[in-house]
């Protein structure tokens, strides 16, 4: 294990590197839509996610806790589905993506399904390695570029690519997060062999600055020729939607979740001689830290038993630190630094109060982990967040300093601690298992849909733009000229297959250890 990287999964992760293999590797629009993954909790029509298909929910009993006993559902040893997500967002970086991908994958490995997933190198780890209930990384000899995506390449890790899902058998390719310019690649490459493929936005944008212009002209040419789009809250479909030209039908909303049974309440950590509000986020300008820095001295004046517990770091530092120099706050205001995953939730359980100050927002996974532990929610009402937790669990502002003092100091005023009771009703609201169950509904209809000729595609992507659709057919036309070559050069015949991770007999041997 890395002890230099901040973050670590919530589970313990075991690995086996071998990072000679992969360097020897192998000497359609769908206008169905699912009803049933489009709800989340939504004050609008005051329906919370744990309702959804409950008929279908009975085999997920055990919450998030890995069952050894009911371990997949195979049919003669052979996999549901053999799928590989792909992003460049992945251990041992750690942030929202790389929770989802890896909780979204141990489920589905637990649900009887083949998962690898598909990321650039990080630093010395590059190659083959298995994580917790072998689940296999390919971390492909490729290096970052700008904030951990990797440099755009379009065409040479096609014959790489080829290889590992020829080898792994894959059957659907599901990419992650619009920043990143693998998932890009890959859909690209995916879809020209013929694959079903699946995405998932987890953020928003604009669509008036120059950066947000581009990727989503970048999302538009990706998105043209996809099976499916998940979205991780209503509002972020509406966004995928306007950005993409996409027809609504093909996106489907299956939210986040969070590991209940790591995220649990502790009233006894907490000092019931203050009014404890915990602050867990990057510091930087996007998550609303200026916000935070106007309306902290006001607090304190207003309580003189507030406690200010802020964790995470960034370049707003600085401006936190100066705010605390100048009102003389040393002794209210506590500076954690960065905060290692596994210990969130040890500060959490400290809080009476989680604040939220985020600009922008597709959902918000840490007020669902501040939830889970017993907090009062407070937060701006920016983009997903109004879906994600009830009215009684939360109090939402409008982005500005004075809205959010006031629904802070309303908070305070009418504090009523109940930690286990609101714990409980998170556990019922968000799991991992469903999110799993949920996404089994999207490869369903996406393994199910007929293959897409090339002409077709063609006139998809023609209708990027007047200019903008003949140069996308071109580099599609390419991409379909070098698949055809590396057909020739490379046949299938010759790629050998990988043997799969021995899941049952792993299975049989943590039972017997215990």
């Amino acid at each position: 294990m890395d002890q230099q990287h901040q973050h670590q999964p919530q589970q313990n992760i075991m690995e086996i590197n071998n990072n000679n293999i992969i360097n020897n590797i192998g000497n359609n629009n769908n206008n169905n839509n699912i009803d049933s993954v489009d709800n989340i909790y939504n004050p609008n029509i005051n329906n919370y996610n744990n309702n959804i298909n409950n008929s279908n929910n009975n085999n997920d009993d055990n919450d998030n806790n890995y069952n050894y006993n009911n371990i997949g559902n195979f049919n003669n040893g052979e996999r549901k589905y053999r799928i590989a997500m792909v992003s460049d967002f992945f251990y041992p970086n750690m942030g929202g993506v790389e929770e989802h991908l890896y909780q979204l994958s141990q489920c589905l490995i637990k649900r009887g399904n083949k998962v690898i997933i598909i990321t650039h190198s990080y630093g010395d780890r590059f190659g083959i390695r298995y994580v917790t209930n072998g689940l296999k990384v390919y971390y492909i000899p490729q290096a970052p570029f700008y904030n951990q995506s990797s440099f755009p390449t379009l065409y040479f890790t096609f014959p790489l690519f080829r290889k590992i899902l020829i080898r792994e058998r894959i059957e659907i390719v599901h990419c992650h997060q619009a920043f990143s310019t693998l998932a890009h690649e890959s859909i690209l490459h995916a879809r020209t062999m013929g694959y079903s493929t699946c995405f998932t936005d987890h953020s928003l944008f604009g669509f008036a600055d120059a950066s947000s212009i581009h990727m989503n002209k970048l999302l538009k040419f990706t998105l043209s020729d996809i099976s499916h789009v998940i979205c991780v809250s209503n509002t972020s479909k509406e966004n995928t939607v306007l950005r993409a030209q996409l027809d609504p039908h093909l996106v489907s909303v299956i939210p986040n979740a969070v590991d209940t049974t790591q995220f649990t309440p502790d009233p006894s950590k907490r000092d019931p001689n203050k009014i404890t509000i915990v602050i867990m986020s990057r510091l930087v300008y996007r998550k609303g830290i200026d916000l935070i820095i106007d309306i902290i001295p006001n607090i304190c004046k207003k309580f003189p038993n507030a406690y200010f517990v802020i964790g995470g770091d960034g370049p707003k530092r600085v401006s936190l630190e100066e705010m605390r120099e100048k009102h003389q706050l040393h002794d209210r205001v506590e500076l954690l630094g960065s905060v290692k995953h596994s210990n969130v939730r040890n500060v959490l359980v400290r809080g009476d109060i989680f604040l939220n100050s985020s600009l922008t927002e597709a959902f918000c996974i840490a007020i669902v982990e501040a939830a889970s532990c017993g907090l009062y929610v407070v937060s701006t009402k920016v983009g997903g967040v109004p879906e994600v937790l009830p009215p009684h669990m939360i109090s939402l502002a409008q982005p500005k300093s004075d809205d959010l003092e006031e629904k802070l100091t309303d908070a305070i005023n009418n504090l009523k601690s109940t930690p286990l009771e609101t714990h409980e009703e998170v556990r019922s609201m968000y799991d991992w298992n469903d999110v799993a169950r949920r996404t089994e509904t999207v490869y369903d209809i996406i393994s199910k849909a007929p293959k897409v000729p090339f002409i077709e595609r063609l006139r998809r992507f023609v209708g990027c733009g007047l200019w903008a659709g003949k140069l996308n057919c071109m580099v599609v036309a390419l991409d379909n000229l070098i698949y055809r070559c590396l057909e020739y050069y490379s046949p299938k015949e010759d790629i050998d297959e990988a043997f799969d991770f021995p899941i049952e007999g792993y299975a049989k041997f943590k039972q017997q250890i215990k």
